[in-house]
């Protein structure tokens, strides 16, 4: 049964091999971003989680972000304040299609819930049909678009 662990520096080689492995996708990471960087700023915040499978490999990964440049868009709701943010989502592409995507963001928002937070609020790159979609179908609201870190965005949020 796959369960939801908090990353350890341990874990820091598999969680960016995972990342490697979604390079060039329709989020458009690549071999910048998220690194090696992203990752010890995850761990030192205590905000990057895994999910294992039995054989105790990583199968997904989440983390709860925290960047001042996307909290102080102008899009989001005054009414969810405080939000959180969380990003990097990412599934291994063989277990895809199965609601481990969901189980990770639902796990994040009992955490920020616990936090005190109203809502949650992401950055989902333009474009990025299968993202939009799950992120619709979980009742985030598209409040606007963005362009930060030279990309363009939907900016999303959720009232949980």
């Amino acid at each position: 049964m796959n369960k939801i662990y908090s990353a350890v520096q341990e874990d820091k080689q598999e969680i960016l091999s995972l990342y490697r492995t979604m390079l060039n996708g329709p989020a458009e990471w690549n071999e910048y971003y998220p690194n090696e960087d992203t990752i010890e700023f995850d761990l030192s915040r205590n905000a990057l989680f895994v999910m294992k499978n039995d054989e105790g490999q990583i199968i997904a990964a989440i983390s709860i972000d925290e960047d001042e440049d996307v909290d102080k868009l102008a899009c989001w709701s005054k009414e969810l304040m405080p939000s959180g943010e969380f990003s990097r989502l990412c599934v291994r592409k063989d277990m895809q299609h199965q609601g481990i995507a969901k189980e990770m963001i639902g796990y994040v928002f009992e955490i920020l819930k616990k936090q005190g937070k109203k809502g949650v609020h992401i950055l989902v790159k333009t474009g990025h049909k299968a993202a939009l979609s799950l992120y619709g179908s979980l009742g985030f609201q598209s409040v606007g678009e963005c362009s930060l870190f030279g990309k363009d965005f939907v900016c999303m949020e959720i009232d949980i």
